[in-house]
């Protein structure tokens, strides 16, 4: 499991047949941009967040696909939080209520992410299996964007720059996305681990 690339066992694709036995799934940052339709900040934070929740909840070992809880903080609406939430359950197969119910009670994804605002930014993943938890915070200001895209960006929106300037925009958002994804974890994610009962 690398910063770009995070490897799940899914027993349900195994049993299914989409995975051979003992298969896995690898999803890389590219597969969450076509889920999205775009790369931005907030993206590529919720990719690194679940790929430093399951090292922290995996440790040496491989995530199991749809055998994780996600709580993430906000609403189901919010401007960062919903967008997030979909790279979340795409990740970990986690699902809001219209997830997949499982069959003969098992493989259930339906229910296993879910929002509360008291996390206040945080995302939870725990574990189904043990209870293990861990709370991810995400900071991406601690890779502020440039002066430069923020006249540019403002121009691009205003439908008044250049093509040129559309180019130097686009450049610019992209360096950001890659700074933020080529970075030390630890510059911009806050892992804590979370004592839970069950």
């Amino acid at each position: 499991m690398t910063p770009l690339s995070i490897v799940f066992s899914d027993p349900l694709a195994e049993f299914l047949g989409a995975l051979p036995a003992r298969g896995t799934f690898r999803y890389t940052y590219d597969d969450v941009v076509k889920l999205a339709g775009h790369s931005c900040p907030t993206v590529a934070g919720a990719f690194l967040m679940t790929a430093a929740a399951m090292r922290a909840l995996y440790p040496g070992g491989t995530p199991v696909r749809g055998e994780i809880e996600v709580i993430v903080g906000g609403e189901h609406d919010g401007t960062s939080s919903g967008p997030m939430s979909q790279v979340f359950t795409f990740l970990t197969g986690a699902a809001t209520d219209s997830g997949f119910a499982g069959l003969a009670e098992r493989w259930r994804r339906r229910g296993l992410l879910r929002f509360d605002p008291s996390l206040a930014g945080r995302v939870r993943f725990r574990r189904l299996d043990d209870g293990t938890a861990v709370d991810i915070g995400y900071q991406p200001g601690r890779v502020p964007p440039s002066g430069e895209l923020r006249s540019v960006m403002a121009r691009a929106l205003g439908e008044q720059a250049s093509l040129d300037e559309l180019a130097r925009f686009r450049e610019l958002w992209m360096a950001r996305v890659g700074e933020i994804l080529a970075s030390d974890p630890a510059r911009v994610l806050e892992v804590t681990s979370v004592v839970e009962t069950r």
